[in-house]
């Protein structure tokens, strides 16, 4: 069963997977733009992140630092199998319902 999210969260949540764990503040930033056209700032990105993994939706840890960032490090996002779970529940739900489309 998927647990309750507004569209930001569906969304964050859908590339974080799609970027099997690649995802961070900046780039799901830049992915959010590409995917979606509408700008979002780092720092909005941030919060919806931290709401998800509230939810238990996602996890994070701290990757390597690097030196194109000057040896800071990155936390890096993963999708949990009950973020996992919730996608497929989302996916389903919206399936049926294209899938009524027209049929009234």
């Amino acid at each position: 069963m998927s647990k309750n999210l507004g569209s930001l969260e569906e969304s964050v949540l859908l590339l974080v997977a799609v970027m099997q764990g690649q995802a961070y503040g900046y780039v799901l930033s830049e992915e959010y733009h590409k995917h979606f056209g509408n700008r979002i700032s780092i720092s909005a990105i941030h919060t919806v992140l931290k709401r998800l993994e509230e939810k238990g939706l996602i996890h994070s840890e701290m990757g390597g630092a690097t030196t194109e960032r000057g040896g800071r490090r990155k936390r890096i996002f993963k999708v949990t199998n009950s973020g996992t779970e919730t996608l497929e529940d989302l996916q389903s739900r919206r399936m049926k319902l294209w899938g009524m489309l027209g049929q009234s």
